[in-house]
């Protein structure tokens, strides 16, 4: 398990007090509101949160420099919690990173599926007395092993959903996919939209969403290669289906085509995670 992080630029001074963010700010006089131009510059803020929290009355002030917000509010996990042992790579009060096993969905695909992601982590929340909504901030299908980001409010939900629209959150895979792949560093630009013919599968189409995978060869074995790979998009199955159509299928992947006589999943893993944290700006890298 890697863990690291770099190049800490802390913006603000905070304390946490329960369920509220004490803010230290420029001098306000006592008797004006808080400018949510000045404090932007001092804090990753959404202008409509601020909007609704200024609507709510949530936004308070304690002192000329001291103000309150509501970033740890009290809320239901939007699931029900189930116990399984997690493997926590990194956490904060802000976000949560997990290493999920393979055979665990991410949430679940239909009402009343057991044995997710989500469950497990609300559990874990429940355990420690936290009171988080349970946000992934991106997913991994069942099979794929690997390490998956959550947020813990709605705030810092919204600043990852950013990141990830531009690609300030970067996930970067593990493969092994059959044959011999040539050329051993490339580009794979190739839409990729359902297959009308089975419902649980992706297909490369003219008519689907753009998806762009970068891979490079790590190592060629003598019946598969190694490879490491990163989405500039994030399409259902998108490795699986691109390496598919290129006709070199994962090892284990029946759904595409994958051989399973050395493995009964697809060999695929989520290897690192990285992301610049919302709050204080600091580069973090888990796998």
């Amino acid at each position: 398990m890697e863990k690291q992080t770099k190049g800490k630029q802390t913006m603000i001074s905070w304390t946490r007090k329960g369920s509220w963010m004490e803010v230290k700010i420029p001098h306000i006089p006592q008797e004006e509101s808080v400018d949510y131009a000045e404090l932007s510059r001092l804090l990753p803020m959404p202008e409509k949160l601020w909007k609704k929290w200024q609507q709510q009355k949530l936004i308070r002030k304690r002192s000329p420099r001291h103000i309150l917000l509501p970033a740890f509010p009290d809320e239901e996990p939007g699931c029900e919690p189930e116990w399984v042992p997690l493997e926590v790579l990194y956490e904060d009060d802000f976000v949560l990173v997990v290493n999920k096993p393979a055979g665990m969905p991410v949430h679940p695909n239909e009402p009343g599926q057991r044995g997710t992601l989500m469950q497990a982590v609300a559990a874990y929340y429940e355990s420690g007395g936290q009171r988080c909504r349970v946000r992934h901030i991106h997913r991994l299908d069942a099979e794929t092993t690997g390490a998956v980001l959550y947020a813990k409010n709605e705030w810092i939900h919204l600043l990852l959903d950013e990141g990830m629209r531009l690609k300030t959150v970067r996930r970067e895979y593990a493969a092994l996919a059959e044959g011999c792949i040539e050329p051993t560093v490339g580009v794979l630009d190739m839409p990729i939209g359902r297959d009308r013919h089975h419902k649980s599968k992706r297909r490369v189409t003219l008519k689907g969403q753009h998806a762009v995978t970068r891979y490079v060869v790590a190592a060629q074995l003598e019946q598969a290669a190694l490879l490491h790979l990163s989405l500039e998009t994030g399409r259902t199955h998108q490795i699986r289906v691109h390496l598919s159509h290129i006709g070199h299928p994962l090892l284990g992947d029946s759904l595409y085509g994958g051989n399973t006589a050395l493995i009964s999943r697809q060999a695929l893993h989520g290897e690192r995670i990285s992301f610049s944290h919302p709050i204080t700006g600091e580069v973090g890298c888990f796998s």
